[in-house]
This record gives C-alpha cells, structure tokens and sequence, in this order.
C-alpha cells in the first residue's frame, strides 16, 4: 500500500488511525450562488471530482484525504482504509440521504498488475438527487460553509490531434483473429479486447471541458472523473443502496445510423443475433454468480432490453438483489467481487485475462475497471470504466497535452475483426466528440 505525499498541514498520506478525526458538514442548499447550475458547472480548475447523470449526481474538489493502493489486494486495502476513516469522522449531516456526509471518489486498476488505484475524499462536495441540492465540507478542523458559484468556464482545446495507440488496426485485427482462433479452438468462451487511442494537445486539457460535453450529449450515462480518468460510462457494475442492490450488464452492441427507421430494424437484429446473445449470456452469468453468495434473493430476467444511446445499441440486462440487513459488505465490496466481469474480461475469466495480457499489446491502466463514490455506510455506485480516457504526462521529448482513449469489443467464436474495429470506433465516439475532434 502507498499513500500520497501530503501538502503542508495536510494529513492525506498518514493511516487513518494516525491523523485527527475528519469533521464533516452536510447543509441543504436553497438558495443563492450555486443552486440553480449544472453541477459540472461548479467544478474549478484544479481538483475536480465528478459523478453525474440526467443533471444529478455528485461533484467535489480538493483532497481532504486519500489513498493509493495497487496489486491483488487494491480493492481490500482501500475498504480498510476507508473504514477506518469512516468509523472516526465527526459527521453532521443536515440532510440524510445517500451521497450525503463522508463520501470518497474511487478508480480502480483493471488488472492486479502493473496499474494503481485510488480513493479521494473531497474538501467540498455538491451533489444533487430528487431535485435536492446540498453541500458537504470536509476537513481536520471546525468548518464554515463556503460560498459555491459557478466556475470560470474551461477552454477548448487547442492543436488537437489523434494518432495510433499500441497497435495501428491492422495489427489489432490480427490479434482478434488470433483470438477468434483460440476460441474455436476450445481455450476458452469470450475474451474482451481493447484498443487506445493517443490525442495530442497545444496545452495540457482542462478536464472541465469534455466533462460538460460529455454530460450534456449522453445524459443516460454516468459521467465520471477521478484521477485524470474521465468519460461517460452506459454500464453500472453495481450499486447499493439501503440494502438494494443494482447491477446494469451490457454486452452486445450494433452502431446506430442516425435513420430512426433503419435504426429500430438495427436493434431487432441485435436483439435476434445468436453472437450477440450468447455473448450477453456470459456477461450476465457472470455478474449472477458474483452477486449471489452475498444477496438473500435476486431477480435475473430471462432477456435482455435494447438500450438506445447516441451513437450505439446495446443488449441490456438489470440484475438486481437484497443485501441481508446484517451483511457487512459494501458497494465497493461488491465491486471487487464483481471484477472484472465477462463483459469487459471474459469467460473463463483465467483464461481470458491471462489472454489479454499475453496478446492484447497495451496497458489497461483502470480503464474498464471499477470507478465512482461511497459513502460512510458503505452505500455507493460503481461503473465500469468505459467509453473513456485517461489524461497522462507527455510522452519523452512531447509538449503540450497527452490524453489516451480506450475502447474494447466482446470477441467470441464467428467474431469478424473488421467488424470489430469498427465496433471500437464507434466506442471511442463519445470521448472523441468531447475533446472536439
């Protein structure tokens, strides 16, 4: 386990059993700066945190404490953490409900190795649900509550160009094809393979600004940034809330044409293809099996939906369960149990993770791995980080600004790796538009 090194006077980088209690304020806000805009509106500069969907959500900045953890055991030493950190807060909550009083950031690595994670609890946090707006402060010492504004707005990017990742498309068709062969040679069921994407800046990007394209163009997502990992993700990997757990499964995906006509046959096909559907399958066995030793009683439909966004179809499943009100595990807990599931590894999962690191050719890093909040109860939302990027230090030799974008395909037997390249374009859209190209 490594911690960050702390600013002067701040204690992020002790345990949490070793600095003085946290003390947290939640307040509702009614009226004045800050009540009536976007909460992506409000973020500053430096030190932005977001959750959002359909305007509502969580944003937060500065640290207040945090934590970096890495390998196998990542997902267990930041829930220790946090209980401990939890468990000592001096918490006054005017306003009771999930999202309120102590709440972490969290993004974590794909893979055990290499990749790190990360758990950030905010100075100041907005968060928005129900048409209910409050305020959350945090810090070591008695705490007024700050005046919240809408911020400057962010600039454009500027010199924007993109170019190849690890692998030009050629090559990355070949390792599809490879992979297609070890399926129909019997090694295993599905593998999920991803490709990135290098975009160059003038300057290093105001995350700001594809964060409000993002939440504006696709609000049936969650639009997230933690760490330098920004995006909008359509999958849910699992919420808990109040005993309630939430699991939203996609796998299976047709890009959409912009014809409403032409685009409802599409989702008729996508619903009927049997390569679609059998990979669906898997994906939602998986996230079942997962859930079920800590549910009391679940509920998996037998079939999934079409779910719509701007640019592609998915197959859909919500799998949801009951969490036993004696059951110590949370949102996060459940996360790890989940991950990584056949929707963004594969099945078996041994297998297909150790494919992609045989033949896969890049690093991960958290990309499709688990990202989003919990609270002091252990109640949170956790996606899974897709359709996104990460914001990294110029290459050696490079000026300016550095963003990898990320997308990965489902590949089973009969998978076409053209087909599939142009399924991970259609991905990479989303980020792509946001940053302006």
């Amino acid at each position: 386990m490594t911690t960050r090194a702390p600013e002067p006077g701040n204690h992020d980088a002790l345990p949490a059993d070793a600095v003085l209690p946290l003390v947290v304020r939640t307040v509702p806000l009614e009226n004045g700066p800050g009540t009536e805009a976007p909460l992506v509106d409000l973020l500053p500069a430096d030190g932005a945190l977001a959750w959002l969907r359909g305007g509502e959500g969580l944003v937060g900045w500065g640290s207040a404490a945090s934590i970096t953890t890495a390998g196998a055991t990542r997902f267990a030493e930041a829930e220790r953490w946090w209980s401990r950190l939890a468990a000592r807060a001096v918490v006054r909550d005017e306003v009771g409900t999930p999202g309120t009083g102590l709440v972490s950031f969290g993004t974590f690595a794909f893979a055990d190795d290499p990749g790190t994670s990360t758990l950030v609890v905010p100075r100041v946090l907005v968060g928005q649900r129900g048409g209910r707006r409050w305020l959350t402060t945090i810090g070591h010492d008695t705490i007024g509550v700050p005046a919240t504004r809408v911020a400057e707005p962010p600039a454009a990017p500027q010199g924007l160009a993109f170019g190849p990742g690890a692998l030009a498309e050629r090559d990355w068709e070949a390792v599809v094809a490879d992979a297609v062969a070890r399926i129909d040679a019997g090694d295993l069921e599905k593998v999920v393979l991803a490709r990135d994407l290098v975009a160059r800046l003038d300057e290093p990007l105001d995350v700001r600004w594809p964060l409000r394209r993002l939440a504006s163009a696709y609000p049936t997502c969650w639009t997230f940034h933690v760490d330098g990992l920004f995006g909008a993700t359509p999958e849910m990997l699992v919420r808990r809330e109040r005993g309630l757990v939430t699991s939203r499964v996609l796998a299976g995906t047709i890009r959409r044409t912009g014809d409403e006509v032409r685009d409802a046959g599409l989702a008729g096909e996508l619903a009927r293809s049997s390569k679609d559907l059998e990979e669906h399958e898997y994906a939602v066995r998986s996230v079942a099996d997962a859930l079920e030793p800590h549910c009391s009683s679940m509920n998996v439909p037998e079939s999934p939906f079409v779910l719509h966004l701007p640019n592609v179809m998915h197959l859909a499943t919500d799998v949801t369960g009951v969490v036993p009100e004696d059951a110590s595990v949370t949102s996060l807990g459940l996360a790890a149990s989940l991950h990584p599931s056949a929707a963004v590894g594969g099945t078996p999962t041994p297998a297909a993770t150790a494919l992609i690191t045989a033949i896969e050719g890049m690093e991960r890093g958290r990309y499709a791995g688990p990202v989003g909040w919990m609270d002091a109860s252990g109640d949170g939302e956790w996606g899974i980080a897709l359709r996104s990027a990460q914001v990294e230090q110029p290459a050696p030799g490079e000026t300016g600004g550095r963003v990898r974008l990320f997308a990965g395909c489902g590949i089973v037997a009969g998978s076409d790796p053209a087909a599939e390249l142009a399924e991970s374009q259609a991905k990479l859209e989303p980020v792509r538009h946001a940053l302006g190209g």
